[in-house]
């Protein structure tokens, strides 16, 4: 088992890790009657691929011997009605300046295993997601 989730009631949710104990809360988003205090699931849903391209980036630029700290990625998560649902997610990449220097080859590489983290392969091909790279939009 991975997780487990107990349903406090008023539309929140308390999620535990099971293997580290750690844990948070989520609840409704004000759009669907919550009082939108915490992530939704569906903020999770959107900043869950953020944080796993982020990750497989870091995995790759490891194992190339190097680190990528300091990237920082807005998240747009768009819903969308009839059925409600995420339709859209839009990532915005800040590259800090210590990373600005490096090579075309190597920014491929860091994309590319970006577009292949799990969650992007697990995404519906419903939902549109759009990758802003910031200074790495070449």
């Amino acid at each position: 088992m991975t997780a487990t989730v107990f349903y406090s009631g008023e539309l929140r949710t308390e999620c535990t890790h099971l293997r580290s104990a750690s844990t948070f809360e989520t609840d409704a988003p004000v759009d669907n009657h919550g009082k939108g205090e915490r992530f939704s699931p569906t903020d999770l849903l959107a900043t869950s691929l953020a944080c796993c391209m982020v990750t497989i980036m870091g995995i790759k630029a490891r194992s190339m011997g190097m680190d990528l700290p300091g990237i920082k990625i807005d998240v747009l998560k768009i819903m969308k009605s009839d059925p409600r649902r995420v339709g859209g997610i839009e990532l915005t990449f800040h590259i800090p300046e210590q990373l600005l220097h490096l090579d075309e080859k190597t920014i491929i590489i860091l994309k590319h295993a970006a577009h292949h983290c799990p969650v992007m392969k697990s995404i519906h091909p419903d939902i549109e997601v759009k990758v802003n790279w910031g200074a790495w939009e070449r």
